[in-house]
């Protein structure tokens, strides 16, 4: 089956597209005459969409990552319109909300950092490239919503020195970007024109757009350093030819999109979770990997499960890892991963793969030596017994808060190590528990920022459970446990009567991690 420009010829006078694509490339349209006089139909060139190129991949160039219908991996073009139409239904009238994508970011001079794309405007347009630009309103006329989405052109001399882009028309004919009738064309041909359109004249558009809104809503903010067409018109109130955003939005009722977001992302869909799955799933089977094979250095482990979450199955990892032998893992967030692995020591290592976008988040500690000593496997099950504890509390039917967990862990573990022999008298359990029980996972690492923790978990959520002690190397502790680090973190998803921990092929019994080097 041939999609994208197709050999077939379609009427001007056709019933107008009102529903979503869901199952592949809408047929492209090439230019149309602006001779006057009515217009019998549309001419196509008879070009396989298999044969185009885009900026990321599609089903019908890479069969092998996308499934027919999606969008991106695991998520259909269908969802990412659902989720425009929820974020519209609580806009008020004629309100709009514009998103901007992230900036390629340089190491230096022209040394680029891998792409992330910003992760509100991925997940209500699919888009994966830089300089965009999404405009999401509430529709007047029914209970759906419009989408403008600006992009880079297609440009064959950029595009050999920094690959394929997606261009104008696969705004509309991919990601499904509105087409309205222009003023003009309309009144003698009825014709339907893209609204979407280059990102160079965003400008001009987004001009026209926020003058006609009753509110809106944003949370881009003029950057300090940025070369997209977006971040400076943002930033600039003395454009030649345009008005800087700045100034038109001084002009308006603006109000922070970050709350309204952070609804609807709380509560992951069937196929969030899916892919949040295969993260864990991945991730976890390389840990249990690592951990069946002795490492003398924090760099060689990092690098095993780098390549091992790619392999399995992950598109990329999720965050810098933390790999941290001996003491080293009393620095919560040490990612220097350079030092050597000692028999005798612990190594702390948190990491996770990333699928379609979304993250996986693992701690695992076990010995360098393969077998525990006595005092490490007593610290060590002591944190475990409090993480199966407060794991069996994430269900919406127990009605607990991240918050509540927490204090739920902190009295399991003041008492198991007051039973070990830690003097907890004052502020012993902040010294030795530096963090919080848990947070929102997702898109992001720490999904939905500013999520408050206070809230009962609702079925759907995605959260880590990490219990971690980090005793220091003085004398108010007991010397046997010195200098040791240890946390243990799952990615568990909220369900209603029971929880689903999404990272379970990692393992974490005492038995089971000594057996796999027995």
């Amino acid at each position: 089956m041939r999609y994208g420009i197709c050999a077939l010829l379609r009427h001007w006078s056709s019933t107008p597209r009102t529903g979503t694509w869901t199952g592949g490339l809408r047929p492209t349209a090439l230019p149309v005459s602006s001779r006057p006089g009515p217009l019998q139909s549309r001419l196509y060139a008879a070009v396989s969409a298999a044969d185009l190129q885009f900026g990321q991949p599609v089903h019908e160039t890479h069969p092998h990552l996308l499934q027919p219908g999606e969008l991106t991996p695991g998520i259909s073009a269908l969802e990412y319109a659902q989720r425009r139409t929820k974020l519209a239904s609580k806009l008020p009238e004629n309100g709009i909300a514009i998103l901007a994508a992230s900036d390629v970011k340089y190491r230096s001079g022209a040394v680029f950092y891998e792409f992330h794309q910003d992760s509100d405007f991925f997940y209500l347009t699919g888009f994966n490239e830089p300089e965009a630009v999404a405009v999401i309103g509430k529709s007047t006329a029914n209970d759906d919503h419009s989408f403008q989405l600006y992009v880079r052109a297609k440009d064959p001399k950029a595009e050999q020195w920094e690959g394929s882009r997606s261009g104008v028309q696969a705004a509309v004919d991919v990601f499904n970007a509105d087409e309205v009738r222009d003023s003009a064309l309309s009144k003698m041909f009825s014709l339907k024109v893209s609204q979407s359109g280059d990102i160079k004249d965003i400008g001009k558009q987004l001009s026209r757009i926020i003058s006609d809104a009753s509110e809106v809503f944003t949370d881009a903010s003029p950057p300090k350093s940025s070369a997209s067409a977006f971040s400076r018109l943002f930033a600039s109130k003395t454009l030649p030819d345009v008005q800087g955003l700045a100034t038109l939005l001084d002009q308006k009722c603006v109000k922070p999109l970050r709350n309204v977001l952070n609804e609807i992302r709380n509560i992951k869909s069937d196929a969030e979770i899916s892919n949040m799955r295969k993260a864990g799933q991945a991730s976890g089977r390389a840990f249990t990997e690592a951990m069946r094979q002795a490492w003398t250095a924090e760099k060689d482990l990092t690098a095993f499960l780098e390549y091992k979450f790619k392999r399995n199955g992950c598109d990329t990892s999720a965050y810098v890892p933390v790999v941290a032998g001996g003491k080293n893992a009393s620095q919560i967030h040490y990612v220097r991963n350079d030092d050597v692995l000692l028999e005798g020591d612990l190594v702390l290592a948190d990491a996770g793969g990333e699928y379609g976008n979304y993250i996986t988040d693992i701690t695992r500690t076990w010995p360098i030596s393969g077998t525990f000593t006595a005092p490490q496997k007593d610290l060590y099950n002591a944190i475990l017994a409090t993480q199966r504890t407060c794991i069996a509390l994430c269900r919406a039917d127990a009605s607990n808060s991240l918050d509540k967990i927490h204090q739920i862990a902190e009295a399991s573990l003041k008492d198991s190590l007051a039973r070990l022999g830690f003097d907890m008298a004052g502020n012993a359990l902040e010294t030795l528990f530096l963090h919080h029980l848990g947070h929102y996972i997702g898109l992001d690492v720490h999904d939905t920022p500013g999520q408050s923790r206070k809230h009962p978990l609702q079925a759907g959520q995605c959260v880590t459970v990490e219990p971690g002690i980090y005793v220091p190397d003085t004398d108010r502790w007991p010397a046997a446990f010195r200098g040791m680090g240890i946390r243990i973190e799952d990615s568990v998803c909220v369900q209603e009567e029971h929880p689903l921990v999404l990272s379970t092929e990692a393992v974490k019994e005492v038995d089971d991690i000594e057996a796999l080097r027995a």
